[in-house]
């Protein structure tokens, strides 16, 4: 190779199934597989892997009789065989001659046993009485293949495309399916006759069979095709209620329309239903990201459906609602259901009243706990100011525009949705670079402002490691950040590891004077919890240590009523402020604080035990 040949490609890793085939085709030896044309087939395409074949078969020891067939003249059901090449299970024979044969033709095999039943370690098992320690021929008609659709790792549904459908939407539980269907056996008796009107069924609910189901899953709008169903997967229904003695059913199907039926929540109890189609590609042009909406609605009671408590064509002047989503301004299930709509699109949905007004200002005329149906129209959605070709003070203005949003949601409880508002912003920090050092050190105090903030969230939602994690981002830039010491010295007491929060409250006197008085009041609050906590612990064991070996304590268990209420009264410090000057006090207690060793007997019986020991100077007890 001269200097200026470039270097050979590195070989292409094969796969485990390439890897098993080529172990297997070693087994191939000169004269041990022979095949012989009995007639040509048209085309010049061959098939490959992922392809289905289907064809008849029939079995001749060597002095021409027939030992198996799937040809009725042969005694067989006259059924034909289906493989999907590189899935299916067969002789090593037909894994290496099916791949050779055209469409239409017939050819002779002859197999000596170790490529057929005999071989070793092969994955079909030959019916009673087969001769599989004789040489065989296999007579082969290739009646077609086709790409095939795996719709079960089983191969019990395959489909094949006979006409390509629009759009990449496809159907799934609870859609509602409008379908041209005919049903026919594996050896072509029609059993099911299409029918003028196409057929209308709701998938998930057994109305059709599993499998046919399942086939139409996978079906474009439009799309025609073959789905091929073993019994397996032909379960009784109203389509088709006869299915005894069926071993396999090819549909033919002809996907007309689809329903779009979501189930938001999993249960049941949020049901968006699409009536009228909007315009564009579900979901890419649906307002999934925080926009501003423009809808029209109409909200009634869903057991008195001509109660109508609100409809923006009357009582809005016919103008339409508009709000920004992620910001709480309408009910959460009401804003979940719009995010998956197209402009255009009309949807009817039932809410329960947990994700209706029960968590939101509730109309006079709804009364405490209904359940409601809106019927919506999304006119339209306007994206979020695209940053690109912003000054850096352009950008740094309208940062602050959701950052304040996020402080109102703050404000009014709703952590999650300020949260995701500060985490919104921090991923667009990413690709803002600031030009100068005065540009660098607003960026930066902006950025740690969002940290803190994110971390505020996360104390107040009782996710202390979270908390612990958002204010180290900040403290990793800066270890000196007194208001980051802060914050994370009480999400450390709020999830009682108390000598770090110590730490950290007295870390803050050493770099600014000036914050005595915050982290005094800290310490002291630090103080009485672990009074409380060593109060508790030893009303709890009392006795527990004083007794001889062998004596067996009776533990007091803390009544329900009496639980740990380290962080319900925290107050708000003049260090605890985000950047615009606005209070976030800080929050509540987690489960998952920290990862512990497995505890033990008692620390599985009751699991606040270990942090009790702990602060009592017992890593360690052990109970006679």
């Amino acid at each position: 190779m001269s200097h200026d040949d470039p270097p050979p490609a590195p070989a292409k890793k094969k796969s485990p199934a390439e890897e098993a085939a080529e172990k297997r085709r070693e087994k191939l030896t000169p004269g041990s597989l022979m095949k012989a044309v009995i007639r040509s087939g048209r085309g010049d395409a061959t098939p490959a892997d992922g392809d289905q074949v289907i064809l008849h078969c029939t079995i001749r020891t060597m002095e021409g009789i027939v030992v198996n067939s799937t040809r009725r003249e042969h005694g067989g059901k006259g059924i034909p065989l289906r493989f999907v090449l590189g899935k299916s299970k067969m002789i090593l024979g037909f894994a290496e001659g099916f791949p050779t044969m055209l469409k239409g033709e017939i050819a002779m095999f002859k197999m000596e046993p170790k490529i057929h039943y005999a071989e070793d370690d092969c994955p079909v098992t030959p019916p009673d009485g087969f001769p599989k320690d004789d040489e065989l021929q296999f007579e082969v008609e290739m009646l077609d293949f086709f790409k095939a659709k795996v719709v079960t790792e089983d191969l019990g549904v395959v489909k094949k495309i006979v006409d390509e459908g629009k759009g990449w939407e496809t159907p799934r539980e609870p859609y509602e399916v409008t379908a041209r269907i005919t049903a026919r056996t594996a050896d072509g008796k029609e059993i099911l006759p299409s029918k003028e009107v196409p057929y209308f069924f709701t998938l998930g609910k057994s109305e059709a069979p599993k499998g046919l189901e399942m086939g139409i899953g996978t079906m474009a709008r439009k799309e025609k095709a073959t789905i091929y169903v073993t019994s397996t997967y032909l379960t009784e229904s109203s389509v088709m209620p006869q299915l005894e003695g069926l071993e396999e059913v090819h549909f033919e199907v002809e996907l007309v329309q689809f329903t779009q039926v979501r189930d938001m929540l999993g249960d049941g109890r949020l049901i968006k239903r699409r009536v009228v189609d909007g315009s564009g590609e579900f979901p890419m042009d649906c307002p999934l990201h925080d926009s501003l909406l423009r809808v029209h609605y109409k909200g009634m009671l869903l057991d008195e459906p001509k109660s109508v408590f609100y409809d923006t064509q009357i009582d809005n002047d016919g103008e339409p609602l508009e709000f920004c989503s992620g910001e709480g301004l309408v009910p959460e299930g009401f804003e979940m259901c719009v995010r998956l709509m197209l402009p255009g699109e009309k949807s009817i949905v039932t809410c329960p009243p947990d994700f209706a007004y029960d968590k939101f200002p509730r109309p006079v005329n709804v009364p405490e706990g209904a359940h409601v149906r809106w019927e919506i129209e999304l006119l339209g959605f306007e994206v979020p100011k695209d940053w690109t070709g912003l000054t850096f003070k352009e950008i740094m203005e309208e940062a602050d525009k959701i950052k304040n949003t996020g402080n109102r949601l703050f404000k009014e409880g709703k952590f999650e949705l300020a949260k995701a508002k500060y985490e919104k912003l921090l991923r667009e920090y990413n690709h803002v670079h600031p030009q100068d050092d005065e540009e660098g050190k607003i960026f930066a105090n902006s950025r740690s402002s969002l940290h803190l903030n994110v971390a505020a969230c996360y104390q107040k939602m009782g996710e202390y490691r979270k908390s612990i994690e958002a204010c180290n981002k900040v403290l990793d830039a800066n270890p000196v950040h007194v208001k980051a010491l802060y914050r994370r010295g009480m999400s450390y007491m709020l999830g009682g590891d108390f000598d770090d929060a110590k730490n950290d409250f007295e870390k803050m006197v050493t770099v600014d004077k000036s914050s005595e008085p915050d982290a005094t009041a800290a310490l002291v609050k630090l103080k009485q919890k672990e009074q409380e906590i060593e109060k508790k612990a030893r009303k709890q064991f009392k006795g527990l240590f004083d007794k001889k070996p062998g004596e067996i304590s009776e533990v007091g268990m803390e009544s329900k009523n009496g639980g740990d209420t380290a962080g319900s009264g925290e107050a708000v410090t003049s260090r605890d402020r985000d950047g615009s000057g606005k209070s976030s006090p800080p929050s509540a207690e987690s489960d998952h604080a920290f990862d512990e060793e497995k505890p033990g007997l008692i620390g599985r019986i009751w699991p606040s035990a270990r942090r009790i020991f702990s602060s009592l100077g017992l890593n360690r007890c052990t109970i006679l």
